[in-house]
């Protein structure tokens, strides 16, 4: 048995839920925040077979892909600088992030 923590963003999450469920597969959702961009992520803990694994990984990349995103550049405090406006930048946001991790020991009450 193994269980699979993904994390994905939120704009993903109601997706990768209803293909888990149409699979068969339980999953808990936690509401969880990135740190990079400070945005909301969801992730998702499995406890899964191990031969189900790759069939977990497939759903999880085929709902989960990256996109492009704006984001306005901090401004400075430096005051020895001329006075800077933020300007966008484009960056990739989205996919996933996923550990499988193995089980050692599995109890339901």
């Amino acid at each position: 048995m193994k269980m699979i923590l993904a994390i994905i963003q939120d704009k993903d999450a109601n997706r990768l839920s209803n293909k888990l469920i149409d699979a068969n597969i339980r999953a808990t959702k936690l509401s969880t925040t990135g740190g990079f961009l400070k945005s909301g992520n969801s992730t998702f803990i499995i406890g899964i077979e191990d031969e189900r694994v790759e069939e977990v990984l497939a759903i999880i990349e085929k709902t989960s892909q990256s996109r492009k995103q704006f984001v306005n550049t901090p401004m400075t405090l430096d005051l020895s600088l001329d006075a800077q406006t933020p300007l966008p930048v484009e960056i990739e946001v989205g996919g996933a992030t996923v550990f499988v991790l193995p089980v050692e020991r599995f109890l339901q009450f």
